[in-house]
């Protein structure tokens, strides 16, 4: 048999849709004339049937159509129905914003999945605040899946400013972007009380709708969120409102807000707020570390840039302990620094507290809690279980200051500190963390040391698994060290940096074999910094001061550290210098 070749041209296609083209330009050979708004459209019926799965069955071989000189085209719009009439003789299709409607509707409606395909393309890519909400309707009427995501995402996003500019646009969208928004975790800079308003105005301006339905936009509201004084101005203003299963949400809502100190562990989606969660809270600090700021920054990690929060912390506060419970953020002890009267910056006085102040997110305001059983400075503490643990730290007596060995546990519910198991001596100071609900304390200062000298800190390491009576002995670290930090991550603990640490060495302790594994140094490690664990299981730290020709400088420096790789990267600067700080993971409205 004579061998062959089969060879393919592109230009033969081209050339062929080209040829049809013309002679549709010219009205030569056109065999069928398309009707649509009163303008004649001659073209083609076997190009449109091999284009068209609506023209492939109009003109089949059993339909009135097949012979037929002239088909009406009633639901399309001359001005869809021409683009697309375009696209098929061309491959190329002519949309705008203003014709997108129209082009869609005929390329839906003559089945020409390709131009649908570039319309949702061209909606994705052109969404903008002023057109989202007529693109979500657009692709919710279409079945556009990937549009209608786009769309909405971009609805959530710019909510606040749709709110103030567009309001009506909100009022004009389908019930299935509502809803998808108002399930969405994040709307930034958006109240609760604002979105449950829209959703009322959205029922007056769209209903009456079937109570099913309104429960269904309605139950997607966080009426935790909500104010109870707006919640009772508004449960009776509208029949929605009034049916049981939103009448059930909204007694949980008001039981919730009754809860008082049980708030932070009492937390549902219900009270969750609509916020990124990977922001680090920066709370205290500042250029100096005798006149410590109240202002606290907010980080995010995403963008990787900071912002001025609005929670200025009531007390100007040297080495308190932060943390945040179920969403609320816990500043707790400390020294209060206060200015004298000469010189605010130079005449400073500070006093051990035990007071405990809580901020809550939802309506910017804080609390005092109750004080703890005992003042402390320098001392550790964390989370367990929902309780708020503090551990050892100093005090300041008749101008001395003291290390105390005693522990003690907020319990939330009961709005009471407890006292919990007693360390084996006193210590400030040191680093602790929380790694399969055991509290783990490391390092620091025992007993009475002077803190000013080199040569002092602790290499001791303890363990606590909230059952036990005593404190365990585990595995030293490597270097003694005081005034480091402790983290949890990916199941290990890493102790980090420290005061007086010649080479800055960082070490990580698995459980599992109680050993200690030297890991990374930071070649220009610091002291007095803020840490904090990102979800990912990296660890941060921001600022801190150290040692340069004889003289500690505060730093603005932000270094990342992938615990998988073991490297450590400066990811950015901080605004300003700042030392002292203390950091915690919070979810913030913006």
């Amino acid at each position: 048999m004579a061998s062959y070749s089969v060879l393919y041209s592109s230009a033969h296609r081209t050339r062929l849709l080209s040829g049809f083209q013309r002679l549709r330009a010219q009205g030569k050979m056109c065999d069928v004339v398309l009707e649509a708004g009163g303008v004649l459209f001659p073209s083609h019926r076997s190009l449109l049937a091999s284009s068209s799965d609506y023209f492939w069955a109009l003109f089949g071989e059993s339909t009135a159509e097949r012979f037929a000189g002239s088909v009406s085209l009633p639901a399309l719009a001359p001005e869809g129905l021409d683009p697309i009439l375009d696209f098929l003789y061309s491959g190329w299709l002519s949309v705008s914003p203003s014709t997108l409607p129209v082009v869609l509707e005929a390329a839906r409606y003559l089945q020409v999945e390709t131009a649908v395909s570039i319309c949702e393309r061209f909606m994705i890519d052109g969404l903008t605040a002023q057109n989202c909400c007529c693109y979500a309707n657009l692709a919710e009427r279409h079945a556009l899946s990937d549009a209608f995501e786009a769309a909405n995402q971009t609805v959530t996003v710019d909510m606040a400013s749709l709110l103030r500019e567009s309001r009506n646009d909100l009022l004009g969208l389908n019930l299935q972007s509502l809803m998808a928004v108002l399930d969405a975790d994040e709307i930034p800079g958006v109240k609760e009380v604002e979105l449950l308003m829209l959703a009322l105005d959205w029922l007056d301006e769209n209903g009456p709708l079937p109570l099913l339905k309104s429960n269904l936009l309605l139950s997607r509201l966080r009426f935790g969120l909500v104010a109870p004084a707006d919640l009772a101005a508004l449960s009776g203003t509208h029949r929605a409102m009034a049916t049981p299963l939103i009448r059930s949400q909204l007694t949980r809502a008001l039981e919730y807000h009754r809860l008082g100190s049980a708030r932070p562990i009492r937390q549902s989606k219900q009270s969750a707020l609509r916020a990124c969660p990977n922001r680090v809270l920066l709370v205290g600090g500042g250029s100096s570390a005798d006149w410590p700021e109240q202002q606290v920054l907010a980080f995010d990690l995403r963008s990787r840039k900071f912002s001025v929060a609005s929670c200025t912390v009531p007390l100007r506060l040297r080495s308190p302990c932060v943390c945040s419970v179920g969403g609320f953020l816990f500043v707790v002890g400390g020294e209060e620094v206060k200015a004298g009267d000469e010189d605010e910056k130079k005449l400073v006085t500070a006093a051990t507290s035990n007071q405990v102040w809580r901020y809550d997110p939802r309506f910017h305001c804080w609390e005092r809690a109750e004080s703890m059983l005992e003042r402390r400075a320098q001392f550790s503490c964390c989370v367990v279980e929902d309780a708020i643990y503090a551990i050892g730290g100093k005090q300041t007596r008749a101008g001395a200051h003291a290390s105390v060995p005693s522990v003690e546990f907020y319990d939330m519910a009961a709005e009471a500190w407890r006292r919990g198991a007693t360390l084996p001596q006193p210590l400030h100071g040191h680093g602790s963390a929380v790694l399969d609900n055991s509290i783990y304390v490391s390092g620091g200062l025992q007993g009475n040391q002077d803190e000013n000298r080199r040569d002092v800190g602790s290499r001791e390491v303890l363990s606590w698994d909230l059952k036990g009576r005593v404190w365990e002995k585990k595995a030293p670290m490597s270097v003694a060290r005081f005034g480091h930090r402790m983290v949890a991550a990916h199941g290990y603990i890493y102790a980090l940096l420290g005061m007086y640490e010649p080479f800055c060495d960082i070490e990580r302790y698995d459980p599992r074999s109680d050993h200690w594994t030297r890991l990374r140094p930071l070649l220009a490690g610091s002291f007095d910094y803020g840490a904090a664990s990102t979800q990912c299981g990296n660890l941060m730290v921001f600022g801190g001061r150290r040692w340069s020709n004889g003289r500690d400088v505060v730093v603005r420096s932000v270094m990342e550290y992938d615990t998988k790789r073991d490297h450590w990267t400066e990811i950015c600067q901080l605004p300003g210098p700042l030392t002292g700080a203390e950091c915690t993971m919070l979810p913030l409205l913006d």
